[in-house]
């Protein structure tokens, strides 16, 4: 004879849609939007697929909401460095400088997640990363063009080429000390531009 022992049931787990775009964002940097299939992400978040779509509608808007998250609280603050009147040639290197940083953050998932999204496969996601990043490059422009507007194209080109740089080498594996040492030198570039610029004008 035997005795059936009924298993009692845990009360399911509230599942926080913030917080699954926190955990997606740390997913998403690490390996890539492409790598990173729904499988993963709702065996990571610890929900079912219909529970997924349901939250986010597609991974590709959940990439989206991640972009948001990461500009507020991981990405380079560019309205808090390049503020007006600021010497155009401190602030942008700066900026390298902070980027040089928060790219190097965390071991094996260095990069920038904006950049590293405008490679991936997919279209909705990679529009979405693009968007992000040609703000970033309209912010950097109009800051260099309201006291050098002549070379602000040719900076701002400067400036996004070589963040893409420093994320790309961040994804490799340079370690900190390395890409901050990269983040100075190219600072010293823009920095003998931005004289000379100034110079000719006077």
């Amino acid at each position: 004879m035997t005795t059936q022992i009924a298993r009692r049931r845990g009360r399911p787990r509230r599942f926080d849609p913030d917080e699954g775009v926190a955990i997606a964002q740390r997913l998403f940097l690490a390996q890539g939007y492409d790598a990173v299939g729904v499988a993963d992400l709702t065996e990571a978040l610890g929900i079912n697929p219909p529970s997924f779509y349901a939250a986010y509608g597609s991974k590709a808007e959940l990439f989206k909401r991640t972009l948001n998250r990461y500009s507020e609280t991981d990405g380079v603050p560019l309205m808090e460095i390049l503020q007006p009147g600021r010497p155009a040639a401190e602030a942008l290197s700066e900026v390298l400088k902070d980027a040089a940083k928060k790219y190097t953050a965390n071991s094996g998932s260095g990069g920038c997640l904006a950049i590293e999204g405008t490679k991936c496969n997919d279209m909705d996601a990679r529009t979405a990363a693009l968007i992000l990043t040609s703000a970033a490059r309209n912010t950097i422009y109009r800051f260099i063009a309201a006291t050098h507007p002549d070379v602000a194209e040719l900076m701002a080109d400067y400036m996004v080429t070589v963040m893409s740089g420093l994320s790309a080498a961040a994804r490799q594996g340079y370690g900190s000390a390395r890409v901050i040492q990269i983040a100075a030198l190219a600072a010293t570039a823009l920095t003998g531009k931005l004289t000379d610029q100034q110079a000719e004008n006077f």
